[in-house]
């Protein structure tokens, strides 16, 4: 007798309806998520481009106030250009593409002015020669009809500029740093924020601090000349930059060191040299030059001013790692001649400042390095270089400075600047 298998009742589904909305509910969101990538790389995933270009400005002549840095004349027009340019392809149909312009420089030609301009936009990397191809259409049909005070005549060139070159172009101008000075002090251990003091340099050897220094531009340093009293060959020393010693954000070795002719280490005066680095640094936002004051640039006494490096907090004291800085007063050389601080010793080649009641002051490891004024709308100018003093932060003993105004004509006649 044969015995037929049991018939298998049908299985009931496991799966319970809250299981298959939350099934369904993950794949939609998975698919979402896809989608948004897709369309993120496709479309948004953006980067910056620059292009550089030059237009003729036939209305204006060539003045040479063009060429001095931060001029009312020169930034007046820079802003003219901006917002002219601005306005162009911010009414065209790359406006979602367009971020901004910078005019960088300016030059006489045979119509008037002419002006380099950087042009900065953002799209996806593969519509490039599209989009350079109709900014420069976009320039040319606006121009030529003679509706702008810019000109072009034919067909812009527009040349792409990498984000390191449109970086130094960028930040060519000197004296771009700190924005709104306070109170602090180096003693207490108040540290200088990145790119506050972009300017400053450590020179170094064997990869330790000795003194600061300032970018005066992309190959030459200021500083004072008793770093070089006892070592003066330039293959030993490196100029570092950056708000740190270790890690450096940028080093470069010295090529040459020119000290001035009438220093002598036994006395104050002169106390100024000038250093050639064997390779131009790249201009950034976290490294550029101080402005450099006209002979005639006038700082009173009690002015707020403000001195960096990494000098030790106090007398025989370790150097910190990271930059510091403390603001402080100019002091009239009159009264740091006073018997009871230097007794005559400061000449009028120097500047006095700190406080006679101490405390806030450079001190050893900070030669060299800047004194620093802010100007028209915060603007850095370097008025003194730091030189001696007794002690540091002793009262009636503030800082000494070498005084850069003083030595204006010294430091163009070494380094055309």
């Amino acid at each position: 007798m044969m015995y037929q298998p049991p018939i298998r009742g049908r299985r009931k589904n496991s799966l319970k309806p809250w299981m298959i909305a939350l099934i369904i509910t993950a794949v939609v969101l998975t698919l979402a998520i896809i989608i948004s990538l897709l369309v993120y790389f496709l479309a948004f995933d953006q980067t910056v481009h620059y292009y550089q270009t030059s237009f003729q400005i036939p209305s204006i002549k060539y003045n040479p106030d063009f060429s001095v840095e931060h001029s009312k004349i020169r930034t007046d027009l820079k802003q003219k250009i901006s917002e002219e340019i601005d306005n162009i392809f911010q009414s065209s149909s790359l406006n979602h593409h367009y971020i901004k312009s910078h005019a960088i420089n300016f030059r006489s030609s045979n119509d008037g002015l002419e002006t380099d301009v950087l042009l900065k936009f953002q799209f996806v990397s593969n519509n490039a020669d599209t989009i350079k191809r109709q900014a420069a259409d976009i320039l040319y049909q606006k121009l030529k009809l003679n509706e702008s005070f810019l000109r072009i005549d034919t067909l812009p060139y527009l040349t792409a500029v990498n984000e390191a070159q449109a970086e130094h172009l960028l930040n060519s101008g000197c004296g771009l740093g700190r924005e709104s000075p306070s109170m602090e002090k180096i003693a207490a251990g108040y540290v200088a924020k990145k790119a506050d003091w972009p300017w400053q340099a450590s020179l170094q050897m064997d990869g330790v601090h000795f003194c600061g220094a300032s970018l005066i531009s992309e190959e030459w340093l200021l500083t004072a000349a008793h770093c070089f009293d006892t070592y003066k060959n330039p293959k030993l020393w490196m100029a570092s930059f950056g708000t740190t010693l270790s890690p450096p954000l940028m080093r470069r070795k010295v090529q040459s060191i020119i000290i001035h002719e009438n220093y002598a280490a036994h006395k104050h005066d002169d106390d100024i040299a000038v250093v050639k680095l064997s390779t131009p640094v790249l201009f950034s936002e976290d490294v550029h030059t101080v402005c450099l004051p006209d002979t005639t640039f006038e700082v009173l006494p009690e002015s707020k001013v403000f001195v960096t490096g990494w000098g030790a907090f106090k007398a025989n004291g370790p150097f910190p790692n990271t930059l510091r800085q403390v603001e402080i007063e100019i002091i009239s050389n009159d009264i740091c001649n006073q018997i009871n601080v230097y007794g005559g010793a400061v000449s009028s080649g120097m500047i006095c400042a700190g406080f006679l009641s101490g405390k806030l002051d450079a001190c050893e490891g900070d030669s060299g390095g800047p004194l620093v004024i802010a100007r028209d709308t915060d603007i850095w100018y370097l008025i003194g270089i730091v030189s001696w003093g007794i002690d540091c932060g002793k009262e009636n003993k503030p800082g000494i400075y070498t005084k850069v105004t003083r030595y204006r004509d010294w430091i163009k006649s070494k380094t055309n600047i």
